[in-house]
């Protein structure tokens, strides 16, 4: 079962498409302690607003508290789980004022 945000309702087709995306992302936080930092936490915060679609990687061995952690994050920054695949989180969420340079969704050529 994957954690989810209450925040945005994503059709399988969104997900989908962020999945593809997400393939060729690489993770551009780690969380490598059994807590998130307030220097991960504006990270995260930065990437988000500046790119939409993200990757995070948890390096928890203990699968109970590496969802936990994916759940803080995503109710903390109000953004959607994707996909989680062994330590990596794919994480949306949408940008108010997407910059057209930045976005990985702007910026695919999936649609």
């Amino acid at each position: 079962m994957e954690p989810t945000s209450s925040l945005l309702m994503l059709t399988s087709k969104q997900k989908k498409r962020f999945r593809t995306i997400g393939h060729t992302l690489k993770p551009v936080v780690t969380i490598s302690r059994n807590a998130i930092s307030l220097g991960v936490n504006t990270e995260i915060e930065r990437a988000l607003k500046d790119h939409e679609l993200i990757k995070v990687k948890i390096l928890a061995e203990d699968r109970a508290l590496k969802k936990e952690l994916i759940q803080i994050i995503i109710n903390e920054h109000n953004s959607n789980l994707i996909q989680l695949i062994g330590n990596i989180a794919l994480i949306y969420r949408a940008a108010e004022k997407p910059n057209p340079a930045l976005s990985n969704i702007i910026r695919s050529n999936i649609f």
